[in-house]
């Protein structure tokens, strides 16, 4: 099992992110954190890795930035900057929780699959430490995120898990809405949604020399309101909690296939 620390003032928490360690969003995990407990070490990308995955830089070396004994940027991926947290900056300390986020931009449904900020907390269970990917709803066509319901929630939901277990293999997901008038934000344990790839948006431009290139849009419109699901809860104003499990078997495909090959 996987065991939250007891007393958060005294656990050593590592922090990092998919957005860089220069992102507003990590100075705002640190700040909320380091309210808690004075033991906390960030360890993030130097640059922009949004939607990098769990991916992992083996065809290049990976420089460590020491900006000073509690902050170090990765010139890599947000899997990379947690495996050298863990196992450089701390080995000699071992983290008892990891925090990544605060993402700019929320993590729901299909979002998953591609976010550094998820893939930095898997990173994290894969080395059998307990996880939580945070992320914050904004508009993202120019607007800009609101970090106060994450300041007052996060404190609330890692006091909440003080000394729970989460099963092997398994983190969460924490994601904070923006606010929305006349509701008083819940937390809610929801199941994740879905949306739809057809509808992702990609513009064909041209560039000086004539040749053609392609630029990804935004995430598709997230248009499910079913408040059960973390798309919906988030629209609705509340702060949603899912859990995600490394184990991505299909149990019932598995029984048809078993029966297929008997």
């Amino acid at each position: 099992m996987l065991k939250f620390p007891e007393k958060l003032s005294e656990a050593r928490i590592l922090i990092s992110n998919d957005d860089s360690i220069h992102a507003d969003g990590i100075k705002v995990m640190e700040q909320i954190v380091s309210s808690i407990t004075p033991h906390v070490w960030v360890v993030a990308p130097e640059t922009q890795m949004s939607a990098a995955g769990h991916s992992l830089t083996i065809h290049m070396p990976l420089r460590l930035k020491e900006y000073d004994k509690r902050h170090y940027s990765v010139s890599g991926t947000p899997t990379d900057s947690v495996l050298l947290g863990v196992q450089q900056v701390m080995k000699d300390f071992r983290p008892h929780l990891v925090l990544t986020g605060i993402n700019h931009g929320q993590n729901t449904a299909d979002d998953v699959t591609y976010s550094g900020t998820i893939a930095a907390a898997i990173e994290a269970t894969l080395m059998h430490i307990p996880a939580i990917a945070c992320s914050q709803d904004y508009d993202e066509h120019g607007g800009k995120p609101d970090w106060s319901i994450a300041r007052e929630y996060l404190p609330r939901i890692l006091e909440k898990f003080a000394g729970k277990t989460l099963d092997p293999y398994s983190l969460l997901s924490v994601n904070f809405p923006r606010k929305v008038q006349g509701v008083i934000p819940q937390i809610r344990a929801v199941r994740q949604g879905h949306y739809s790839m057809e509808k992702q948006e990609m513009d064909r431009l041209t560039d000086p020399r004539g040749r053609p290139y392609f630029w990804i849009g935004p995430p598709p419109p997230r248009d499910d309101h079913d408040e059960g699901n973390d798309i919906g809860a988030l629209k609705a104003g509340h702060v949603t909690i899912t859990p995600f499990s490394l184990n991505l078997t299909h149990h019932e495909a598995l029984q048809d296939l078993q029966g297929m090959f008997e």
